[in-house]
């Protein structure tokens, strides 16, 4: 399995960090012996919201190649969505087979034309944002369409991680990757049930 983590200027590093902490213990936790990543952007260095600097893997190349994608949200995503060049890179991923997103995220999903006719959700603050894009925005921590996932605000950026460890690798890794991080959410594995 191929994993793009998807990252870009003003982004939230939790957004990322969460995500990329739970899913990439597949590997070190030798759950999975063919769990491979990269950190793809369009430039080789990226800032977050805060100044951290994340240097990418696999610089403005096409993201066809990957089993999941996860994209990062943060600030940077309002002028993305707008930004025809970042937004035909990421639909590069039209044949990815799962796409997930964290917080704002959500919203570059949707300029790709991703979420169309589907349920999504975002921080709450871009509940008004993302209705434009999608059928119907909930305000759940993990909302699950198949090969679009979409999380929360920021925090949920662990869940979500977690909720895709479940998905690729069953609820006994995600309960073994659970404890080893000593993540204590409040019945997560059981409150992602759809």
């Amino acid at each position: 399995m191929k994993v793009g983590f998807v990252v870009f200027e003003a982004m939230t590093a939790l957004d990322f960090v969460g995500a990329y902490d739970a899913l990439t213990r597949l590997h070190s936790m030798k759950i999975r012996d063919d769990f491979d990543w990269e950190i793809c952007a369009r430039t080789e260095l990226v800032t977050d919201d805060r100044g951290l600097r994340i240097a990418a893997t696999d610089v403005d190349q096409p993201l066809d190649d990957f089993d999941l994608i996860v994209v990062a949200g943060g600030f940077g995503t309002r002028p993305l969505q707008h930004d025809s060049l970042f937004i035909d890179w990421l639909r590069t991923a039209s044949r990815v087979p799962i796409k997930a997103s964290v917080c704002s995220g959500a919203l570059l999903l949707g300029a790709a034309g991703f979420l169309e006719g589907l349920r999504a959700t975002t921080h709450a603050s871009s509940f008004d944002e993302l209705a434009k894009y999608c059928r119907e925005v909930v305000d759940e921590r993990i909302v699950d369409e198949g090969a679009i996932i979409t999380a929360g605000g920021v925090s949920s950026s662990i869940d979500l991680g977690l909720y895709l460890v479940e998905k690729i690798d069953g609820r006994d890794a995600a309960e073994k990757i659970t404890r080893q991080m000593e993540y204590r959410p409040p019945a997560i594995l059981d409150s992602r049930r759809p």
